[in-house]
């Protein structure tokens, strides 16, 4: 499950980063929404699985809640499940 995790944070990290760097940018600035639609569908979709994910993860093991909001909360921050990653799943793997 680690590895599962893992690889969801950082496809996370990277959606948010396309959704906010990109597709946004190229929806407002340049008047082309389509990319932001096929990006943000993605972007829900990895943060719903990452959320779910998180709380398997901590609750297989044993983690406080204080920690699983960490994770939660990293997700919501850019460049966050990196550090999640880097700081929680790193030293386990």
């Amino acid at each position: 499950m680690l590895k599962l995790f893992r690889a969801t944070a950082i496809l996370e990290g990277i959606s948010y980063l396309l959704l906010f760097g990109f597709s946004m940018p190229l929806k407002y600035w340049a008047d082309i929404p389509e990319p932001n639609k096929v990006v943000g569908y993605a972007h829900g979709g990895l943060f719903i699985l990452f959320v779910v994910i998180a709380g398997m993860f901590c609750w297989e093991r044993k983690w406080s809640i204080k920690r699983f909001l960490i994770l939660f909360i990293s997700s919501l921050l850019p460049f966050g499940t990196f550090y999640a990653d880097k700081k929680y799943l790193q030293p386990l793997g």
